[in-house]
């Protein structure tokens, strides 16, 4: 079914998304921002209600329920104790954290990193496989059925297509710079070692397998295929969600110390995902600070890994214009110089 959708989504990506979603005037905005969350505990105990419950539960407390050292062998899906909420934060909720609010109504949608139209379901095995570094879900499987439910329960009331304000992650004013290890090594212990360790391995909950404060790096950590290796991103997340508790409008860090911090996390050690030479089928739709291969754009893996980004992401437009390749560099978290106000 997947390769039907890639043949098509090659012939028509524009007409499908443009189809699926309403007009420009028609678009709804909601603003997550100021978007009260429902709540979970009004949840019945109907067939629907019991797939919600379950899926909260998998959301927020993965590592219990489906991580590698559960005693049921066959519902160890995930292959780090990492939670689905130690990144879209208040069981994803909170704006600018990755929210799982509306994303509902946001699929099928065109991906660059599969070159294809893909599913919610396809975006679910997406964090299963990079951020969880575990396996794909079976469509079919209660547990996919049970991500969706607490998805589409989030969603309620948001119109499918809507622009969601308070969606993603905010871009950060990016230095033109290579991050700086050394600065980024003094933030991380003023800053992060306190919930995270000295060691960058995390603190693990009182209860249960999985962590109060997840791992940055290391063994137990999400792997080099997930979005949050890519410095720009991990940068614009920590800056307007860390430490815990802060919020996207009154970052406790500057752009700069988010930029050198993010630096020295994602320079570290971690799982490694095969097959990742498979990812961006089109290059040039490769975000800029992608730290694996291959590339369309000439510059070193160090370069993509760490920066200066502006020079690749001036290639890297310059190329798709000679190409008419669209989305090029993108997803893009750094901020461009007509574009640096959060």
């Amino acid at each position: 079914m997947k390769d039907i959708w890639s043949a098509f989504a090659a012939l028509s990506v524009g007409f499908l998304i443009a189809g699926s979603q309403p007009s420009r005037a028609e678009t709804v905005v909601i603003d997550l921002t100021r978007w009260t969350p429902p709540n979970i505990s009004t949840v019945g105990d109907d067939p629907f209600g019991k797939l919600v419950k379950y899926g909260y539960r998998l959301f927020t407390d993965t590592a219990d329920e489906i991580g590698p050292a559960v005693s049921d062998a066959p519902k160890r899906l995930t292959g780090n104790n990492l939670s689905c909420g130690n990144c879209h934060l208040q069981a994803g909720t909170q704006p600018y954290a990755m929210p799982m609010t509306g994303v509902w109504g946001q699929f099928p949608q065109y991906r660059g990193r599969e070159g294809a139209v893909d599913t919610l379901e396809d975006r679910v095995n997406g964090c299963m496989q990079r951020s969880m570094n575990g396996r794909a879900l079976a469509l079919d499987s209660r547990e996919m059925k049970a991500f969706s439910a607490y998805m589409r329960w989030l969603s309620e009331g948001v119109p499918a297509g809507a622009k969601l304000v308070g969606g993603g992650i905010l871009r950060i004013k990016e230095p033109t710079r290579a991050a700086d290890l050394g600065h980024g090594a003094e933030v991380y212990a003023q800053v992060c070692a306190a919930c995270h360790g000295a060691d960058g391995l995390g603190r693990h909950a009182q209860n249960g397998l999985g962590y109060q404060f997840p791992p940055l790096w290391g063994p137990d950590s999400f792997n080099n295929g997930a979005g949050m290796s890519r410095l720009l991103t991990a940068a614009a997340f920590a800056l307007h969600n860390m430490p815990l508790g802060t919020r996207f409008d009154v970052p406790v860090l500057t752009d700069e110390q988010a930029y050198d911090v993010a630096g020295y996390i994602v320079s570290h050690e971690r799982p490694n995902k095969p097959n990742l030479d498979e990812d961006f089928p089109i290059r040039l739709q490769k975000p800029i600070d992608t730290p694996y291969g291959p590339y369309a754009d000439g510059f070193s893996v160090e370069q993509h890994t760490l920066g200066p980004f502006g020079p690749i992401r001036a290639r890297v437009k310059e190329l798709a214009a000679q190409s008419g390749t669209a989305n090029p560099g993108e997803p893009d978290n750094g901020s461009h110089k007509a574009d640096a106000a959060h």
